[in-house]
């Protein structure tokens, strides 16, 4: 490496730790993070700029040299977010290229109103501020081509559900396959062994000859001077167990910063919503409807002719009359409705249960209530339609008229939306998609 690399090196390592530094100054959340992700050069053949596989920094030096000692700041913090929010285990089935842009729109906001400055190039758009990489996942097109300014390498792209076309071979393997077919004929003893397989690019390990024992030793690439090699993906075993470490850390780091005073606004928001307990909400619901239905005892006299004296409690088993509201006004998709409806009708099948349906946007629909009884399927109306402003009201109104209440309201919304001033009477159950908070009522979140 020349005089002047190795001098232009220096002041690349110097202003990342100097970025470093006044992230656990001035901001010790994302300060503590970032200090967990130990910082790489990378080979600019494969890092044009920042990369991340949840267990290092990767940074290419000519990138982070035209970047100001305030955009450092923001990429180091942005590949720290990645980790903490656990997106390298979330994907699941989703598409890598879609699933690693809804991260980014998902985390740059919250960085930009933490006050840190963003780089050209980062993905911002407004009306994705305050959702979550899943809630923005099935808004973003198939066919978008946009670039994250980083790179996810923790996942393996040729692995989308969706995408079954084989990928075409590399050239490295295309190499090893000629090379193998060139091979002359092995005489007993330089035979290899079948662990000293080629390793990725085709190089034999250090010290092995050719196969006919006389040739030159193939060339070991070193990568001198070039930075890191690409790591591989992570395996399902090292997901999980990251998952649980990065957890861990962002539990630690929240706990330092709000004892520095130093944790508020949407970051405190986000770090809040996250160490919440996330339960699966069907066996919430399940767990919650089940025992509104069978927590009714009768103690009626028995009849004389049994002989029996004695009087014991006998579980009576009452019709449940539930009342679920929709909420139509354009956030909550038709698919995530029908899911939703038809968790409802499975629970519904192991109780006797009158159901009630409403649809609601700011107004409720036109041709609501649809009733269902126990013995009905309960299926959604075609008819239902919305995507005005939301208010809740409207459905507590028409609730709190009828002749008999409901033994329980489930609320199926974001939260966004005018609440009645006045708690009802009978229970109600917010299924909530999304971070918004509700005034009264138990809450249940959705994603």
């Amino acid at each position: 490496m020349s005089v002047e690399a190795e001098q232009a090196l220096s002041k690349v390592e110097i202003k990342l730790a100097s970025a470093r530094t006044r992230l656990i100054i001035d901001k010790p959340f994302l300060g503590a993070l970032v200090l967990r992700l130990p910082m790489e050069e990378a080979d600019p053949e494969w890092c044009k700029t920042t990369a991340t596989d949840a267990r290092k920094f990767y940074y290419n030096a000519e990138y982070i040299d035209c970047l100001s000692i305030e955009e450092t700041q923001f990429m180091l913090s942005h590949e720290a977010l990645h980790c903490a929010l656990s997106h390298f285990s979330r994907r699941q089935h989703r598409v890598t290229h879609k699933w690693d842009l809804a991260c980014d729109y998902a985390i740059n906001p919250i960085l930009e109103k933490d006050g840190l400055t963003p780089p050209p190039g980062t993905l911002r758009l407004r009306e994705y501020e305050g959702m979550t990489a899943e809630e923005i996942y099935p808004l973003i097109d198939d066919l978008d081509d946009q670039e994250t300014l980083d790179q996810h390498i923790y996942d393996d792209s040729n692995s989308d559900s969706e995408n079954n076309v084989a990928s075409p071979p590399k050239d490295d393997s295309e190499t090893d396959n000629t090379q193998k077919e060139k091979q002359p004929s092995q005489g007993k003893g330089s035979q290899k062994s079948p662990d000293q397989k080629d390793s990725g690019g085709g190089n034999l390990p250090t010290g092995d000859k050719d196969s006919d024992g006389g040739g030159k030793a193939e060339p070991k690439d070193t990568n001198e001077g070039k930075g890191a090699e690409k790591p591989q993906p992570l395996s399902h075993q090292e997901k999980e167990n990251l998952t649980v470490q990065w957890q861990q850390r962002l539990a630690g780091a929240a706990q330092q910063a709000m004892q520095a005073g130093k944790l508020d606004g949407e970051m405190a928001r986000m770090v809040d919503f996250l160490l919440q307990p996330q339960l699966p909400w069907r066996n919430l619901i399940s767990r919650y409807l089940n025992s509104l239905a069978r927590d009714d005892y009768s103690y009626t006299r028995p009849s004389t002719r049994r002989g029996d004296p004695a009087i014991y409690p006998s579980l009576r088993s009452a019709q449940l009359d539930i009342t679920i509201a929709i909420d139509t006004s354009g956030s909550i998709s038709m698919t995530e409705i029908q899911e939703f409806v038809s968790e409802i009708d499975s629970l519904k099948a192991q109780m006797r249960a009158k159901v009630t349906l409403i649809a609601c946007d700011s107004e409720l629909a036109k041709d609501c209530p649809w009733v269902f009884e126990p013995w009905d399927e309960f299926i959604l109306p075609k008819s239902i339609k919305g995507g005005g402003g939301t208010r809740f009201t409207p459905v507590f109104d028409w609730a709190n008229q009828q002749d008999k209440t409901p033994n329980i309201l489930v609320y199926f919304t974001d939260g966004e939306g005018e609440f009645p001033k006045v708690e009802p009477s009978f229970d109600v159950l917010w299924l909530v998609k999304g971070k918004k908070k509700v005034p009264w009522g138990q809450r249940v979140q959705l994603n």
